[in-house]
């Protein structure tokens, strides 16, 4: 049995491509060879990973979910004896979701004997009420099947409103059932574990690309090593993964 990790968030820019490079590289980590796909019809940032062999599939025409290439999702889903991870955009998010919703595609991936398991970001700043609201409308339209994974990502700002974390809003404890696990992604030090990471990222590069490049710095591979070890380590916690 695979799970199919679908990273979904209405929210442009919070953080969605990391969270699926991320989870493709603790997968291959452990053995596994996901299979990767981005279907973000705007910035295909997940396809940039070259190491990762991310598919691109365009799901989009004119605003519209064109049906036959999401139909060839499934058919690449469904043999797959490995994890799935498909990154998708804020564009495409709610076509996406209504397609995945009236075609009853979880049920479908469970009698295949997959199971879905839907990632959501929630930042802080000025993105937050955005992406809590974001995380109450999949918890509230997606069927029973779906497992759900929040990520709380502090690089824009605390996560709280009016004095309430994440766990405390009303978007959580109406849909606490659904959630399956909350991952806090580590507040970084910007001036040197957040600018390593942050110029990794840019680069499109994984953990192991930047540690083997000998142009960086001891201390700057040190450092990605730790984010590694941290990032890594949070996931073994969340068992659903």
């Amino acid at each position: 049995m695979a799970k199919v990790h679908m990273v979904l968030q209405g929210k442009g820019g919070v953080g969605k491509s990391v969270l699926a490079a991320t989870l493709a590289q603790y997968k291959t980590d452990k053995g596994q060879t996901p299979l990767c796909i981005d279907t973000d019809p705007v910035n295909a940032t997940f396809e940039g990973y070259k190491a990762l062999n991310v598919r691109r599939l365009n799901i989009m025409e004119d605003d519209e979910i064109n049906s036959r290439n999401f139909d060839a999702l499934v058919e690449l889903i469904a043999p797959s004896k490995d994890d799935v991870i498909i990154d998708n955009g804020a564009s495409s998010f709610v076509p996406l979701s209504h397609y995945l919703i009236t075609n009853e595609v979880p049920a479908i991936l469970q009698e295949m004997g997959h199971e879905l398991v839907v990632h959501t970001v929630i930042t802080g700043g000025q993105a937050l009420l955005d992406t809590v609201s974001g995380f109450a409308q999949l918890a509230s339209q997606y069927p029973a099947e779906c497992l759900f994974v929040v990520w709380l990502n502090p690089y824009w700002g605390a996560i709280e409103h009016e004095g309430k974390s994440f766990e405390q809003m009303k978007a959580y404890t109406n849909n606490k059932d659904r959630v399956s696990a909350i991952i806090q992604i580590p507040e970084l030090k910007k001036e040197t574990h957040g600018r390593d990471f942050s110029e990794m990222l840019q680069a499109r590069l994984t953990f192991d690309e930047a540690l083997a490049m000998e142009s960086l710095t001891i201390m700057t591979r040190q450092r990605l090593k730790i984010i590694r070890k941290q990032l890594f380590g949070l996931m073994d916690n969340a068992a659903v993964l």
